[in-house]
């Protein structure tokens, strides 16, 4: 119920200006969002490959009401992955991309604009050596999103697609994609969807994860697994003894600022760990999310509001 009532509460603009605005905010989005500017996520992405870590950078800004957003979302990504192209890290910095914030959700023409739009970020993600991932978002947007990411394998065959165990569609779509050379995020999600198309209790949802995730680590493809559950994150490794798969075959991915002890203790025990990274002004939604997903991040945040704490 508090996961549902902070999911619509992402799309409350009186609560935005609230959390925009409150003195004590700014510290407790810090441990969720790499800042505003890109200079302050680059300093973040140094820090966290300097760790052995890996990173996928997310510019948030996915709400959007014309194309010339869209095409200014698309420059900032291309400014990103130059400036990521002379740090030589080749594919252990990539970057996420909403299609919703290129155009994707503006009428008949979105799913074109949005192809149009990413196109070049893939072109240029090419030259620095790395790759995209495409994030999945509400279950309207999936039949597009994937149409693109077929689009964009042709010429580049790395490009990355996000599954979410949550929708009833996900099974197929992991049996699908789980060819070689192909990369998959699996998430749970973390939208509001109506129970025509998505499991509603969250143990149907971790159960869905487990059947998805020994699709993937049975293909084979690259399995990017993205949860912070321990219980996952074993079995993630039990499949990989199962169907020898070496580290590097597959990856965990944690979000920024969440189990960030976990983050290392992994990469150290020799696993691949991709940090989500996201920055930009447009964070209010993201952050939300990211309470709606977790009851401790809901804590953390109501804490910061207790004087002295």
């Amino acid at each position: 119920m508090l996961g549902r009532l902070l999911l619509t509460a992402s799309h409350s603009d009186r609560l935005r200006d609230f959390v925009a605005t409150a003195p004590v905010t700014r510290p407790v989005v810090d441990r969720f969002v790499a800042g505003e500017e890109l200079p302050e996520a680059l300093t973040v992405v140094r820090g966290l490959t300097d760790g052995g870590l890996d990173v996928t950078i997310d510019y948030l800004g996915e709400d959007i009401t014309d194309a010339s957003q869209a095409e200014r979302n698309r420059d900032a990504y291309l400014r990103i992955l130059d400036a990521v192209a002379p740090l030589g890290l080749g594919g252990r910095v990539e970057v996420s991309v909403k299609l919703s914030a290129f155009g994707q959700s503006l009428g008949a023409d979105g799913h074109a604009l949005a192809l149009a739009n990413v196109r070049p970020v893939a072109e240029a993600a090419a030259r620095a050596g790395t790759t995209v991932t495409l994030d999945m978002e509400d279950h309207t947007t999936a039949d597009s999103t994937l149409g693109i990411l077929d689009d964009l394998r042709r010429d580049h065959p790395g490009t990355g697609a996000v599954l979410q165990s949550y929708l009833f569609r996900t099974e197929d779509d992991c049996r699908r994609l789980a060819t070689a050379g192909s990369r998959v995020r699996l998430v749970k999600g973390a939208y509001r969807e109506p129970a025509s198309v998505a499991h509603q209790d969250r143990r149907a949802v971790d159960l869905a994860y487990v059947r998805c995730l020994k699709i993937l680590m049975a293909g084979d493809g690259h399995p990017m697994v993205a949860t912070h559950d321990p219980r996952l994150v074993a079995i993630t490794r039990e499949l990989a003894l199962r169907h020898e798969r070496q580290p590097g075959t597959y990856e965990f991915q944690m979000l920024y600022g969440i189990r960030t002890a976990e983050q290392q203790r992994l990469a150290e025990d020799g696993e691949k760990v991709r940090v989500y990274v996201p920055f930009g002004t447009d964070w209010y939604g993201y952050f939300t999310r990211r309470l709606a997903e977790r009851p401790a991040n809901v804590a953390f945040f109501l804490r910061s509001f207790v004087p002295g704490r």
